[in-house]
């Protein structure tokens, strides 16, 4: 049996989603798992589900005959990478970094203020229209500049305009949630949650 389907079938096998598997030059093997998607209910990777799997791994690689020198598993962190399907639709709404394999081209670009060459974006995951039977993403962001902390802002200043690329899975060199730290602690999703926290 492959390595990975091993790893796959033990991680799941606990009640666990297998994120993806790194192998180093070293032979460190890096499992990433996270919390199977569960709409309205947010749960989280902590030490005592890693030792968990780790523990079982080590034992079923054992079996398995596998070679690597060490075993880490981890969460997939703030920066989570996106690779199947699942993962856009449980996703979308996120600010994510995106980079394409190849730059969007003169034909994209025409009638835009977007480079030919541009690969990389940062924006928000939308669903779009099917393209060729495949599911239809896009990435929406704004060009405008960062406001600084204590930069005034005058109320005329007209916003820079919303961007859209539509893309899709196959077209993606890589993709992940944009690490985003707030240190003011989290903030209600809605008007509605604002009004209750009052």
């Amino acid at each position: 049996m492959a390595l990975q389907e091993t790893i796959e079938q033990t991680v799941t096998g606990l009640g666990y989603e297998l994120v993806e598997i790194e192998r180093t030059s070293g032979g460190l093997l890096r499992v990433t798992i996270d919390m199977p998607y569960v709409p309205e209910a947010e749960q989280f990777i902590n030490a005592e589900d890693c030792e968990k799997v780790t523990r079982q791994l080590q034992f079923v690689l054992e079996v398995e005959g596998a070679a690597y020198s060490r075993l880490e598993v981890s969460s997939p962190g703030i920066d989570r990478p996106l690779h199947a399907e699942k993962d856009f639709e449980r996703f979308a709404g996120e600010l994510i970094d995106l980079i394409l394999r190849a730059p969007i081209g003169v034909a994209a670009s025409a009638g835009t203020t977007i480079s030919a060459s541009r690969k990389k974006f940062r924006g928000t995951l939308e669903r779009a229209e099917p393209v060729d039977g495949k599911a239809g993403w896009q990435i929406v962001w704004s060009d405008e500049p960062a406001v600084k902390p204590g930069q005034k802002i005058s109320k005329n200043r007209i916003p820079a305009p919303l961007q859209a690329l539509g893309f899709t899975l196959d077209e993606i060199s890589q993709a992940r949630l944009a690490p985003v730290v707030d240190f003011k602690g989290r903030r209600p999703k809605s008007a509605a949650d604002t009004s209750t926290n009052k």
